[in-house]
């Protein structure tokens, strides 16, 4: 078992840089992700999420820049970083032909467990990821979801401190995103280390305790989302009136107090007041009060991650151009040749039980 340094980052990388040909997909990225949170990293297709990741997992070779998972050289010890983490991609790894346990088990055996202590996990891990009940079932009767969770599970067979999940949620209906979200709950409440990548703000916004914006291949912006959202705009407090023949009164209370312009919407009986702190709700409540105008309904809104993406960016978490799609292209293609050398680099005597019969790992 890898004995876990002594570190309060879990991950630390600065000036990261991959290139493809003339395409500098990954732009010298800065990341620190502490211990026992989930870290998000937000941005569109082909922003340069996955590649960093994969270059974090040892996937990728480093063009430049440097990394550290829990302290320990991601160039030149790839062989222990590989122990402390896990990583599930964006599309299930798992063996369609075989069943859920099996798959479980060939994972465990790959990895050095014995025959017991694999089956065990795998039953373990089917009921943490309430898949016990499909156990017996091939993959390719499984849903998107149970499959997710299942690539998800097969990550965590040798518990590592450290998850990478690339877009775990990509093509999961709403359902089954929340059981997702849930999961990755449970995990980090356990004690583990996330890093996220996702193009969903809603995501990033339920799940990540801080997010990274990532827009061609650069951080345009990193902190907590209501710290994201309060860089790019004001909150907004929003004053139901009972009265709506009261609302010019209103109007007039809150430009004396805040110097501000409240906009009506007299049809909704409705003032609509730019507040540059949320605070300050309450010295307009407490104004309002003293002059005897009755409230009806209090909202203060602040900008969603999707109006701070916009603003970051010029451009929505769906946009895609075709430099973007060939980065994706050729960084998938070079990680799967990376993947086939790093097997050959690592190959222990577990190892050699990838090319056993599959009867010799049930």
């Amino acid at each position: 078992m890898t004995t876990i340094p002594t570190t309060d980052l879990a991950v630390s990388a600065a000036g990261l840089v991959k290139t493809f040909g003339d395409l500098r997909a990954v732009d010298g990225i800065d990341l620190e992700v502490r211990r026992g949170e989930v870290f998000g990293v937000l941005g569109p297709n082909g922003a340069g999420k996955t590649t960093t990741m994969q270059m974090l997992a040892t996937l990728l070779p480093i063009d430049a820049g440097e990394a550290r998972i829990f302290g320990v050289d991601v160039r030149r010890e790839p062989h222990v970083v590989r122990q402390l983490l896990g990583v599930t991609g964006q599309y299930a790894s798992v063996d369609e032909l075989l069943t859920a346990t099996e798959n479980l088990v060939l994972f465990g055996r790959l990895l050095g467990l014995d025959r017991a202590r694999a089956r065990s996990t795998a039953a373990r891990l089917l009921e943490q990821f309430g898949l016990q009940e499909a156990a017996s079932k091939p993959i390719k009767q499984f849903s998107g979801g149970m499959r997710r969770r299942l690539d998800l599970a097969a990550s965590l067979i040798t518990r590592p401190p450290l998850i990478f999940l690339d877009e775990p949620t990509t093509g999961l209906d709403p359902r089954t995103r929340g059981q997702m979200w849930e999961t990755i709950r449970e995990l980090v409440a356990d004690g583990c280390t996330v890093l996220l990548t996702t193009q969903y703000l809603d995501e990033a916004d339920q799940l990540a305790d801080r997010i990274a914006v990532v827009d061609r291949g650069a951080i345009v912006a990193q902190g907590t989302s209501d710290e994201l959202k309060a860089s790019v705009g004001r909150s907004t407090l929003q004053l139901t009136l009972v009265e709506p023949e009261r609302l010019a009164e209103a109007a007039q209370v809150v430009h004396r107090v805040l110097g501000e312009d409240a906009v009506p919407t007299p049809e909704a009986r409705r003032l609509n007041i730019p507040l540059e702190r949320s605070d300050q709700a309450v010295d307009v409540l407490v104004a309002l009060r003293e002059l005897g105008v009755a409230i009806d309904s209090v909202t203060v809104q602040k900008p969603s991650l999707d109006e701070v993406f916009m603003a970051l960016t010029g451009h929505d978490t769906q946009a895609d151009t075709q430099a973007d799609t060939q980065a994706d292209t050729q960084a998938d293609t070079q990680a799967d040749t990376q993947q086939g050398t790093t097997t050959d680099l690592d190959d222990t005597p577990a190892d050699a039980a990838a090319d056993a019969p599959m009867e010799a790992l049930r």
